[in-house]
């Protein structure tokens, strides 16, 4: 029995060496996981837009009757289609809305009634071929020429709206640039601070934006990624 005791005790305080050598190394290495240093890593890349979305609007008016209004709006589109298909448009990159019409002798509030039907019909361009529809948006004046009146009463109405669709294609390469420019940044404050730079503890992606380089060539995008990666720092 006085045997057994000697044991045990010997066993209870080797354990106790054990755990006071290790102590120590447990304490240190907890604490480096709180040494860590958190950078946001920037990617811009311009890009070319590979989409175009073109809405031709045109107006037309008549005094007599909605069937000679009709026939207005008839030759007015067959000029433009013929002009947009004799340009390299194809017939599956054009879609035809329904006009409006709209008689003003039926409105009794204050409208301008120098015409008494009025009709907006607007005929759009969905397309990849973006430089050809850079290239015909700057020859619009051919079918004003030819008598059709083309434009919105408001500003706003009618541009053309410029896409990016490769986003897909890009992105791997973006978030490893962001990436590679967040460790740089990790890897100065490391420099600054006398540490260097261990794994990584955290790690999120931004998500992209695409916006107009500027307001004068919106066919030139500007997609954007910010990642946060947050590592620890080791002595």
């Amino acid at each position: 029995m006085e045997k057994t005791k000697i044991i045990s005790s010997a066993i209870i305080a080797l354990g106790l060496a054990v755990c006071g050598i290790c102590l120590p190394i447990a304490v240190k290495e907890y604490r480096a996981l709180d040494r860590t240093v958190t950078v946001k890593g920037l990617c811009e890349k311009e890009v070319s837009a590979d989409k175009a979305i073109w809405p031709i609007t045109f107006r037309n008016t008549d005094n007599e009757s909605i069937t000679s209004l009709t026939r207005k709006i008839d030759n007015d589109k067959r000029l433009i289609l013929d002009f947009l298909i004799r340009e390299g448009i194809g017939e599956d990159e054009i879609t035809i809305n329904a006009p409006v019409i709209s008689d003003k002798l039926s409105m009794s509030y204050g409208v301008d009634r120098a015409y008494r039907f009025v009709s907006k019909s607007v005929i759009t361009v969905c397309t990849s071929k973006v430089d050809k529809v850079l290239e015909l948006s700057t020859k619009i004046s051919e079918l004003l020429k030819a008598g059709v009146l083309i434009g919105s009463e408001n500003e706003w109405e009618g541009g053309i709206t410029y896409e990016f669709e490769g986003l897909n294609e890009i992105k791997p390469e973006m978030i490893h640039e962001a990436t590679a420019n967040a460790r740089l940044a990790a890897e100065q404050f490391a420099s600054d601070s006398g540490s260097r730079i261990g794994k990584i503890k955290t790690a999120s992606q931004g998500s992209f934006s695409i916006a107009n380089r500027d307001s004068n060539t919106p066919q030139i995008k500007c997609v954007r990624v910010v990642t946060s990666i947050t590592y620890t720092l080791e002595k």
